[in-house]
């Protein structure tokens, strides 16, 4: 009977020793399904990055499982970078033309490539626009000058409020086509002397295409009232003269239309 105990016993405890194995093999297995899957799931929050910049962490605790750390928190013992506004670079800013402030943009500008801040800016007046037709007329420029002589003046376009069919108007800054005018001419004097020659030039043009048109209406006048007296006329004859001895010819004249008649006496 001792020996059949014995036996029982040792059976027992052999197959305790296998189940005992068998439990651990299962968990080894199971503990390397769990870190690929983890492993995994690391490579894919790694990929992706919250709001703040952070990633999702997943961290070995050293227990045979994996602690998931908030991305959005900083590391510790990490100072943050705090972004600062860059600083402003020398040749970035202007000097405003009329009140002598520092600006970096403006509408002046913008447009027209003219130095003066948007507080200073004055359409009504000192910053009034021109149209190219009047800056023409009354500065005595060119399209040449305002279009392909340096400096090359900006313009805008818009609309012609008068007919919208029309092509468009080319707006110029007026102080600016000013400038101009007085470096191609030397001063204000002598483009208002240059505009006078020009208004008397046409003047005497005008004058001498009326005076023209004039004596052409005359002469119409004329030749119709000329025609006219023809076609009733009675010639009204002077003395008879002789004109070829020889040849005994005499003529004679109308007093009137001075037709001449030439005739031989019998």
């Amino acid at each position: 009977m001792s020996d059949i105990a014995q036996s029982t016993t040792g059976s027992d405890t052999k197959a305790n020793t296998l189940s005992a194995s068998v439990k651990a093999r299962i968990e080894r297995n199971r503990q390397k399904a769990l870190l690929l899957k983890q492993s995994r799931l690391v490579e894919k929050n790694s990929s992706e990055k919250n709001v703040a910049g952070y990633a999702h962490k997943l961290v070995d605790s050293g227990g045979g499982f994996f602690i998931e750390e908030d991305g959005n928190e900083p590391p510790k013992n990490k100072h943050k970078k705090v972004e600062e506004p860059s600083p402003a670079i020398p040749g970035d800013e202007l000097l405003c033309v009329d009140c002598g402030s520092w600006f970096r943009e403006s509408y002046l500008l913008k447009t027209f490539e003219y130095s003066c801040c948007d507080k200073c800016k004055n359409m009504e007046e000192k910053h009034k626009l021109i149209t190219k037709s009047d800056a023409k007329e009354k500065y005595q420029l060119t399209d040449v000058d305002l279009e392909k002589r340096d400096p090359i003046l900006k313009y805008f376009s818009r609309k012609n409020p008068h007919n919208p069919r029309w092509g468009e108007m080319k707006l110029y800054l007026q102080l600016q086509v000013e400038k101009k005018a007085v470096d191609i001419f030397g001063s204000l004097e002598e483009i208002e002397a240059k505009r006078e020659a020009k208004t008397v030039k046409k003047e005497v043009t005008r004058r001498k295409k009326y005076q023209k048109q004039m004596n052409q209406l005359r002469k119409e006048v004329r030749s119709s009232l000329y025609t006219k007296q023809i076609g009733g006329h009675e010639h009204e004859f002077g003395p008879e003269s002789c004109k070829d001895e020889e040849e005994d010819l005499w003529s004679k004249t109308c007093k009137t239309c001075g037709h001449e008649v030439v005739y031989e006496k019998m």
